[in-house]
């Protein structure tokens, strides 16, 4: 993988790439920015932002989805103006929002952690029809939130405790059953971080710690790694005019200075044409009562 934007993140994630406007937006959550660029006309943004933002879904040509670390809020990218749609652990001011994505019925599924890493502070919960639900509870560092293309199961990984689970979901996209290990990671060191399915249903998965994103095949099994000159890869997304490009963003949090100085382009996006076959991202949709 080559790099696609140079700008650095202290923690890049929630990678997105906009179907739309095809244009790809990522957050840096400890720098407090949104970030985005546009690959045909060369266009970047940088919005700083008030609190930590860690993911978004897009809603229209006009409008994003927005977690940050008290809520989930509307923002419309050509005004700036922001929107309230729900509180997200508020009053909790040891947690904030991490990995988050739209899921194939319109909702939104976003987990929260400790700022601090703190062990078992964080959850999952989905936005969905107006309400915001807690769907899994005592989990460290939440990651890895995805679906596969038939709307069968979701996907969501405790990057602390290197495990990768799947989750049956019912025909409103609620969880059916109780989330069982997919991947256990805890005898090979990965630690899995952010994960986007592609439109085989496969996963392509970021390896904290590796500098590389993983496939993985709907029955479990590793495959090819696509790597990247950034030990902290964090975040994947399927992007360009056919969804064949691979993005992934990366992070300097944690790095000391000879690691910086051996990987210089940590906390940069980068990009591999012609990885695969991704898709669309599913826009979230935003329900007649909300404002």
């Amino acid at each position: 993988m080559e790099v696609f934007d140079a700008r650095i993140c202290a923690l890049g994630e929630g990678v997105l790439w906009h179907p739309l406007r095809e244009e790809l937006f990522w957050f840096d959550i400890i720098g407090r920015r949104l970030l985005s660029h546009h690959p045909a006309s060369g266009h970047t943004r940088a919005v700083p932002l008030t609190e930590m933002c860690s993911a978004a879904a897009w809603i229209d040509r006009d409008r994003l989805l927005i977690a940050s670390e008290t809520g989930l809020w509307t923002y419309d990218l050509t005004t700036g103006a922001f929107g309230h749609l729900a509180d997200l652990e508020k009053d909790n001011q040891v947690t904030r929002s991490n990995d988050g994505r739209a899921d194939p019925w319109g909702g939104f599924w976003i987990g929260t952690m400790g700022k601090s890493a703190e062990p078992h502070a964080g959850a999952i919960y989905r936005h969905y029809g107006g309400a915001l639900r807690k769907i899994a509870d005592g989990i460290s560092i939440p990651n890895a939130l995805c679906f596969d293309a038939a709307r069968g199961c979701g996907y969501f990984a405790d990057t602390h405790a290197q495990l990768l689970f799947r989750v049956a979901l019912d025909e409103a996209g609620w969880p059916s059953e109780a989330p069982e290990v997919f991947v256990d990671f805890s005898h090979s060191g990965h630690r899995p971080d952010g994960a986007v399915t592609d439109a085989a249903g496969n996963l392509w998965l970021a390896l904290w710690g590796e500098g590389a994103v993983i496939e993985i095949s709907p029955d479990g099994k590793l495959g090819t790694r696509h790597e990247l000159a950034a030990p902290h890869s964090t975040c994947p997304a399927f992007g360009g005019p056919d969804f064949t490009t691979l993005y992934c963003t990366s992070a300097t949090q944690g790095l000391g200075r000879e690691a910086l100085a051996e990987a210089p382009h940590s906390g940069a996006v980068f990009a591999e044409l012609g990885a695969g076959q991704g898709r669309a991202e599913p826009a979230f949709i935003l329900d007649t009562g909300d404002a």
